[in-house]
């Protein structure tokens, strides 16, 4: 293997490492938010809020290095679309921690006045989150389209659990006007979770452009192929 070679695929595996670890710090974030929020721990609040900021600092990082791949070794082909992806996918993952920090807010806010009703259906949703996250890294690693697809298609429990979770809110609302705050506040939970499967399934759809070159973001234009090799 030629040296120039050689030094690119580290530079891929050390990037691919540091997507990992951005994505393990992003899926803790989830668990932790949800603790939060169901144990009452403004401790652990805060910390994932002061966590963020090491999610921040990856993806500044993580966008440095593609741009010095892109420069030094010119990819092409899957190798670009690789390193294009990395780039794509670490916006998302700081979005989904960006939530996670916006539930442990709602949870400190949620904390100061009695609980309105047990956890069921938001712990379920937190689960899953984190499973799409996690499945989502995963798929993009290995370079896997049908894992990426399975995790996109887990995205409608999401949507159905945010539903159920808002009609059962606005009956309390209705039936309980001081109830009103704390029902908004967890409405705004459940949305905040169903947006980090949003943000899962845009990781795994730049996946299937990754691997298959072909584009199924908009279902409108799904079948589109923008790859220069046919791989």
């Amino acid at each position: 293997m030629e040296p120039l070679h050689r030094h690119f695929e580290q530079e891929i595996e050390t990037l691919r490492e540091t997507i990992l670890r951005l994505g393990g710090l992003v899926e803790e974030a989830i668990g932790r938010a949800l603790i939060a929020l169901v144990q009452r721990d403004d401790a652990v609040a805060r910390a994932v809020v002061e966590a963020d900021n090491a999610v921040d600092r990856l993806e500044l990082q993580i966008d440095g290095h593609c741009m010095e791949i892109l420069a030094l070794h010119q990819p092409f082909a899957r190798d670009l679309r690789f390193v294009t992806t990395a780039m794509k996918i670490t916006t998302d993952l700081e979005r989904i921690a960006d939530l996670a920090v916006n539930m442990c807010e709602r949870a400190t806010e949620l904390n100061r006045e009695p609980q309105l009703k047990p956890f069921i259906d938001i712990p379920l949703m937190g689960q899953r989150a984190q499973e799409m996250v996690r499945g989502a890294l995963n798929a993009f690693v290995r370079q896997d389209a049908l894992a990426a697809r399975q995790v996109i298609a887990m995205d409608d429990e999401l949507d159905a659990r945010m539903e159920q979770i808002f009609r059962e809110l606005v009956s309390y609302m209705l039936e309980r006007p001081d109830s009103i705050t704390r029902a908004l506040r967890l409405t705004f939970v459940a949305k905040y979770l169903e947006r980090m499967g949003d943000q899962a399934t845009n990781i795994c759809e730049q996946v299937v452009y990754m691997v298959e070159g072909q584009v199924i973001k908009h279902p409108g234009v799904a079948g589109v192929r923008r790859d220069d090799d046919g791989a």
